[in-house]
């Protein structure tokens, strides 16, 4: 069988690969998007609850983590929110603005798998399905790139296979393999996003609360809600960016707020003073770990005790079992160090003519758009630097 001969070839039509693919064709290059799935952006169809959280207006290099921690200024900088909504309103998709400039579509997100499948096949992209156990080598200048049923062969080769969360949808380390078959370290790979195990209070199942949560020096203030596996919610997920195993949170139930002061109304019973701030299942749970009836007067209450119930409100431990793993997770922490790749164009340093971009390099966005405006930025730096 002879090799098809592309001027690029990328691997994984999710997000970062789709855009890519698509200003690789826009510049009048030839260019194959491989994909083992049977379809195209399942990751993006399934963001923000179907509606796709498809940037944030306030998107700076603050919001992301790695190891190296200046290394995505420069494709931010290149390829900004404005630049991915002007494309979107290019299109006429209907959006909007949900809170701290997250943009969502107000329909569903196939519009902007849509908008970037019509943006590829205005660049004339060779899309091929179904692309399974590709196997990459390299011959001479070119990348030969093989799978079950086609052999392809290119001087530039494009990584965009994303991470390894969201098994169901077929997320693998293969891209973190190709970047170590060519000689890329890997920076450890852990869920991010994602929820914490534990049973501390498996008893508040469907209960949500604000509140400031901090872990490794950052803090996070947000909504935590509580499953029955152990806490989930915007906050919980922020801040798993910044956990590792053993590491303890600490949990203000009560930020912005003192409850010392509302602990001095002697004639005033527990219950009154908690459930005045908190549901009335949390509450309970306050008096019962620290081991105070909550029917009682605030007088009756010793002093020893009033200090455990302020320490627990304002400086909860929380010690979790571990994480819901990468099946729940949004995205993965690690991946290809980016130590080896030069960040004005995202193609390695080791090997020329291969590019990595999106989720499967050690760059990790918070939650609330900034890792789709980390696939659209690196891609489009990636697409603007192909020789």
């Amino acid at each position: 069988m002879e090799s098809e001969e592309f001027e690029c070839i990328i691997i994984g039509a999710g997000a970062a690969g789709l855009m890519c693919a698509a200003e690789v064709g826009k510049r009048g290059k030839s260019v194959a998007l491989l994909e083992h799935n049977e379809t195209a952006g399942k990751k993006i169809l399934i963001s923000g609850g179907g509606r796709c959280n498809f940037t944030n207006l306030y998107t700076s290099p603050k919001d992301y983590v790695g190891s190296e921690r200046h290394f995505h200024k420069y494709a931010l900088a290149e390829y900004t929110p404005k630049d991915f909504v002007s494309l979107v309103e290019s299109y006429k998709i209907s959006y909007f603005e949900k809170e701290s400039g997250q943009l969502f579509c107000a329909g569903s997100a196939k519009e902007i798998l849509n908008m970037l499948l019509s943006e590829c096949r205005s660049g004339e992209v060779a899309l091929r399905y179904k692309e399974k156990e590709i196997e990459v080598v390299r011959d001479g200048d070119f990348f030969l790139v093989n799978s079950q049923k086609n052999r392809y062969r290119s001087r530039n080769l494009v990584v965009a296979t994303g991470g390894l969360a969201l098994t169901s949808i077929g997320a693998s380390p293969f891209g973190h393999q190709i970047g170590q078959k060519f000689g890329h370290s890997l920076v450890t790979t852990q869920p991010g996003l994602v929820p914490f195990l534990g049973t501390d209070y498996s008893k508040l199942s469907g209960v949500s609360i604000e509140a400031e949560i901090s872990c490794g020096g950052k803090k996070i203030r947000h909504y935590i809600l509580f499953t029955h596996k152990g806490l989930s919610g915007p906050a919980i997920l922020k801040i798993s960016l910044y956990w590792a195993q053993g590491k303890l949170l600490t949990i203000d139930w009560l930020p912005g707020k003192k409850i010392a002061p509302h602990l001095k109304y002697s004639d005033r019973t527990l219950k009154s003073i908690l459930t005045n701030f908190f549901p009335s299942r949390f509450a309970e749970l306050i008096a019962g770990k620290v081991g105070v009836d909550w029917s009682l007067k605030l007088g009756e209450i010793s002093n020893k005790n009033k200090e455990k119930l302020i320490e627990f409100i304002h400086r909860d431990k929380f010690n979790p079992l571990g994480t819901e793993g990468y099946r729940k997770a949004e995205v993965t922490l690690g991946g290809v160090s980016t130590s080896e790749i030069d960040p004005q164009t995202m193609q390695s340093q080791l090997q020329e003519g291969l590019f990595f971009i999106g989720e499967v390099v050690d760059v990790t966005g918070q939650l609330g758009g900034y890792n789709f405006q980390w696939a659209w930025a690196s891609a489009y730096l990636c697409a603007r630097s192909l020789k």
